[in-house]
């Protein structure tokens, strides 16, 4: 299998610059790390009680699989001690596959594209800074087209 270009959104709350750190040294050991953007600070969402995030993107080369990607990103995120004890509460590391290639997938576990990345700055503005021109598979827009329209 050849390698698949992947879209990657991460961020993080807890000691957020040492948990990316490690994040991304774990990430270049399943794939290659082609750019990484800018960090953004950004407010807590749902839960507002907790500190800021530090949120960015990555752009990721694998030959993995979608389904094996989303097991090495669980296993980075438990390497990282991730423990969110309730929903949108505060974590150590959070990596989510934003885009697969131009795969459109739904099973019970995963998503690609990421079902509510174009509702989300956090995604959308470090998304737009390494891949303005990517378009979303489903709403054949462009990121920087999806980023305005916030």
């Amino acid at each position: 299998m050849k390698n698949k270009t992947v879209y990657l959104a991460i961020g993080s709350n807890i000691e957020p610059k040492k948990n990316i750190a490690l994040a991304l040294k774990e990430l270049s050991k399943i794939g290659k790390i082609a750019a990484i953007s800018s960090f953004i600070k950004t407010r807590p969402e749902g839960f507002l009680n907790q500190a800021d995030f530090l949120n960015g993107a990555v752009k990721f080369y694998t030959k993995l699989t979608p389904d094996a990607l989303l097991k090495e990103l669980k296993n980075i995120e438990q390497i990282l001690k991730r423990n969110t004890p309730f929903r949108n509460g505060p974590r150590t590391i959070d990596i989510d596959i934003v885009f697969y290639g131009n795969l459109i997938l739904k099973t019970p576990l995963l998503t690609i594209p990421h079902p509510r990345a174009e509702k989300r700055f956090f995604v959308l503005k470090p998304l737009a800074e390494i891949a303005p021109n990517k378009i979303h598979p489903v709403l054949r827009k462009q990121i920087r087209t999806l980023l305005k329209k916030l």
